[in-house]
């Protein structure tokens, strides 16, 4: 991919929440995007994890049908267990909830095998109260290690989002836990490190671990914020996929949330422009 001059661009079905799947469907292709990312987070996008749980396989092909009919790939199925964090996380203390996780995590790998996508990204966990960052950081590698290894076998790379909420709140002990869990890689967020004060040059060492690529303009105090105000360097980010022989997606994420951190912006708008910025920069 290093020496393709047009990037492999996707963007997220959630970023047009407003929309009905379909029509955010319709939009993504129209804008040229070649694949797209799609969110399993429960009471926050279009396909849920209430859609596919015990008919997986029906709701596989219709999911499929959906998505390659309008000429888009699978660039990444992103699994969010709970709509919180501290719910089936794969660390958490209690055991029977890491088996809570466990199911919901077979479920959408088997969604995922099923509509013939190849990545697939989760949540690495969060800080719990009253233990170390070692003990929270090596149950969740324990845990992330057997995902990773069933993913392989089912020919699907599977990797983790670090970000300003999880256990991995910063880009050192983003790298620590990859470092320590076996084959697992990175879906890479700039905004999660820059929104917290992080510089571009302490964050692209993480370029080498990503298999996926969130784009979404953000700056110090703003997870997401427009292009005029962006402090992300994306070009610098790109130079360093193509040091590495980056394989993967660069999907473009603009989301609607509650938090402060993340205001609205235009997503229609900041999508185009992101989708020619990286162009640019790739080009």
């Amino acid at each position: 991919m290093s020496s393709d001059l047009s990037p492999k661009l996707a963007c997220a079905d959630f970023s047009f929440p407003l929309l009905s799947h379909d029509h955010s469907l319709d939009l993504i292709a129209r804008l040229g995007m070649g694949g797209v990312d799609i969110g399993l987070f429960p009471d926050r996008s279009h396909f849920q994890p209430r859609d596919y749980e015990g008919k997986v396989a029906v709701a596989a092909r219709e999911l499929s049908a959906r998505v390659r009919d309008r000429g888009l790939e699978f660039a990444d199925i992103f699994l969010q267990p709970s709509s919180s964090l501290d719910e089936m996380a794969p660390n958490h203390p209690d055991a029977s909830e890491r088996e809570r996780w466990r199911k919901r995590f077979a479920e959408g790998l088997e969604l995922t095998v099923l509509c013939e996508a190849t990545h697939m990204t989760s949540l690495p966990g969060i800080q719990f109260d009253g233990e170390s960052v070692e003990d929270s950081m090596g149950r969740s590698s324990d845990e992330l290690a057997q995902c990773v290894e069933q993913a392989r076998e089912a020919g699907v790379v599977f990797s983790v989002e670090p970000h300003m909420w999880s256990m991995a709140t910063t880009t050192e002990l983003a790298s620590r836990l990859v470092e320590m869990t076996d084959g697992l890689t990175l879906t890479l967020d700039y905004g999660h490190y820059i929104v917290q004060g992080e510089e571009n040059a302490a964050i692209e060492p993480l370029v080498k671990y990503a298999s996926h690529f969130h784009a979404r303009s953000a700056s110090k105090g703003f997870l997401q914020t427009s292009l005029a105000n962006n402090s992300i360097n994306f070009a610098g980010a790109v130079k360093a996929m193509k040091a590495c022989s980056y394989q993967g997606w660069l999907g473009v994420e603009y989301v609607r949330m509650t938090e402060d951190v993340v205001p609205d912006v235009d997503n229609l708008s900041e999508t185009i422009l992101m989708r020619d910025h990286l162009r640019d920069a790739w080009g």
